[in-house]
Order: structure tokens, then sequence, then C-alpha cells
């Protein structure tokens, strides 16, 4: 059964089913050129929060290949999922800067006012890639699901190329699941790596 906490604020009330431990096992299928890559690997996401109107988000792969070699660490992320609204004077930022007037607190009626027709609420998330790739998304969450498509992508000068992705969570059974999807080595958007994950 899920159990949602009771301390979040109110910005937090449409994510409160992702926020836990999360982990499992997926599948990495995509072909590059002549080449297809593909294997298992093992997953664990992480969502909390500290006060703040955003969850933290990190997560850690390792591939594991055919199993007739030894797991590879694959990538490790971090970042911050929110509700996608405008910034209000009695936001802090940019930076250091505090707000520049009384700090309200966000009431339920609030966060409403940002569902979209389609239902769901506008999300932003940002990702921080242990390989050197920044990226922003945006889209949506509509009760136990997600869609995210990458609005910008930052590399590094040392980042092999990757131009586009989109991701989609679920929750399915008490499970998370998700999916990715890439534009990358040259490659055009593709499916990419999908992923069955438990709580933990």
């Amino acid at each position: 059964m899920l159990e949602l906490p009771t301390d979040l604020p109110a910005d937090l009330a449409p994510l409160a089913w992702l926020i836990g431990v999360w982990e499992g096992t997926g599948v990495i299928d995509y072909t590059v050129g002549e080449s297809r890559l593909q294997g298992e690997f093992a997953h664990r996401v992480s969502f909390s929060h500290d006060g703040g109107p955003f969850l933290n988000y990190s997560g850690t792969a390792t591939f594991l290949g055919d199993g007739d070699s030894a797991p590879v660490p694959l990538i490790a992320e971090s970042g911050f999922w929110r509700l996608s609204r405008p910034a209000s004077a009695s936001d802090a930022g940019p930076a250091l800067l505090p707000p520049l007037a009384p700090v309200v607190t966000r009431t339920v009626d609030d966060v409403e006012s940002l569902r979209a027709a389609s239902g769901g609420f506008p999300i932003e998330v940002s990702l921080t890639h242990s390989d050197g790739i920044l990226e922003l998304y945006l889209g949506e969450i509509d009760g136990p699901r997600v869609d995210i498509a990458s609005d910008a992508i930052v590399r590094g000068a040392g980042a092999k190329e990757y131009s586009a992705a989109t991701r989609m969570y679920g929750l399915v059974e008490d499970h998370l699941l998700w999916a990715w999807d890439i534009a990358a080595l040259g490659t055009p958007l593709r499916s990419h790596a999908s992923a069955r994950l438990a709580r933990v």
C-alpha cells in the first residue's frame, strides 16, 4: 500500500507517489551504426525532499552484461523535480539571493491552479550526469504517470554526442516502470532503455 508523507509542501502533492528508494533491473537495446548495444543493468533511484517545493533525485546504473564479464558502472545522475510555475518575489534566487517579498505558504488551491487542460500538472526536471551532460526536461505528471522530453541538453567539450531524450515513468502494481528514449551517437531519437523498479 502506498503511504504518502503528510509534511509535504503543497507543490509536492502531485509528485508525492515518487518519494522513496526504488531498485530493480532493466534492459538496454540501442543500435549505433552497425553495432547493437544490448544487455541487462541494475538500477537504483531515490526521490526525497528537504522541505523545499521540489524533489531531490539521484540515480545510478550498473551494466550487468551477459554474465561472462564483471559489472560495469554506467552512469550516476542527480537533480531536481518540481512543478513548473512562474517564480514570484517571495521565492529565493537566483543564486543566493533571498526573497524580495515575504515568503508565502502555497496552498492546495494554488497548486490546483497550475493544472493543465489535459488534467495533469506541468513539471520541470533538471539532471546532471557523471559523464558531463546536463539535461532540462519539460513535461507533465498526471496521477501516477510522468511524460517528459528534453528542452535543453548541455555537453562538456569531452562528452559524447547526445542531442535529445524523452522519459516516461509510471506506477504499475506498486512498481516504478520507466522507459528512456535518446538521440545519441548519430542515431535519431529511439528506444534506449527501460526498467522495472520496486520500492525498498
